[in-house]
């Protein structure tokens, strides 16, 4: 090497934080694949160690129509703009359907996590009972250089024992090859009122549904204060379950995950005209014992520089540099 050159040094690797070894001892049954996996998406972005998450994913096109979830921010038509959008703003991952992940996933083969979406349903036929169409395989998440899957499960409808059984299936054969397994838990369906969907005892109930049912990650509403069903309503009486704000509330789903042992999130939901309320939220979720969010929509339905600094700021409050 001649004298006037310089040796660039790789930086020193410090392996996985004391917090991040914690959220994995807690998968005991995992194999180191899927573990590897599951440390990416914990060790990726600017949340990168600190067991909190902020994920973008964009299924929306397909389960609510392109015009609805796009045509306020036209580039957001264009599926590189999601992968872009996410890296930017330093996300955990980012989740979408087949046809999203395969437009840009060798472009930006290894730069972050990605979850590809196996199921998805959409509004053509939007029936009262759900039962969303598997659009994906395992080895489509292999091909594609995917750390997980992500499957959506709606617990209430008519058709959950067979999305049950779908999400059993796919998680056996996703983590037999080492990917890990996130599921949209979302309680709907003609057995619910439209206020029920979003209750404390079902919303709790949906995420121990996918705790018990594999999931490494979890996806779930925020909920309200609203009781379902009568028979959980006397215990949340007579035991006293304190869900009067929304950090309790949050705290209580989070529990009801194998205690806390299990990656609970939650979803960002239709785009608000008032950041602050959502920063409110993400106060609730971090003072709950959450995990984090998984924004959508109210990160691409907005122009990309808006955007970036609306995740910066929920990204601040969960990393603790905002109250």
């Amino acid at each position: 090497m001649a004298a006037t050159e310089t040796m660039v040094r790789a930086p020193e690797r410090v392996g996985n934080t004391a917090r991040v070894k914690e959220i994995l001892s807690w998968y005991e049954s995992d194999n180191p694949g899927t573990k590897t996996n599951l440390a990416r998406i914990l060790n990726s972005g600017r949340l990168a160690g600190t067991g909190k998450f902020v994920i973008l994913p964009v299924d929306q096109g397909f389960e609510h129509g392109p015009a609805r979830s796009f045509a306020v921010n036209p580039p957001a038509y264009d599926p590189n703009y999601h992968f872009e959008l996410a890296l930017a703003a330093g996300c955990n991952a980012y989740a979408a359907p087949l046809g999203f992940i395969e437009s840009g996933a060798n472009r930006h083969a290894g730069e972050i996590p990605l979850i590809l979406k196996m199921n998805n349903h959409d509004l053509l036929h939007d029936e009262k009972d759900p039962m969303p169409a598997v659009t994906a395989s395992v080895k489509d998440a292999l091909r594609l250089g995917c750390v997980a899957i992500g499957f959506t499960i709606y617990p209430g409808s008519a058709a959950a024992q067979t999305m049950y059984q779908q999400l059993r299936e796919a998680a056996e054969e996703a983590k037999a090859h080492g990917l890990a397994v996130v599921v949209w838990s979302y309680p709907r369906g003609s057995s619910l009122s439209k206020e029920g969907e979003t209750a404390i005892d079902v919303s709790a109930y949906a995420a121990q549904i996918a705790a018990q049912l594999g999931a490494h990650i979890i996806k779930v509403k925020l909920p309200s204060a609203y009781l379902e069903q009568p028979e959980a309503k006397k215990v949340y009486e007579k035991v006293g379950i304190p869900i009067g704000t929304q950090a309790e509330r949050v705290r209580h789903v989070v529990q009801s995950a194998f205690d806390g042992r299990r990656i609970v999130i939650f979803s960002g939901g239709a785009k608000k005209d008032d950041d602050e309320a959502f920063y409110n939220e993400a106060r609730a979720i971090r003072d709950g014992g959450g995990f984090g969010s998984i924004i959508g929509r109210n990160s691409f339905q907005r122009p990309r520089e808006q955007a970036l600094r609306f995740l910066q700021t929920v990204m601040k409050i969960y990393a603790g540099e905002m109250s």
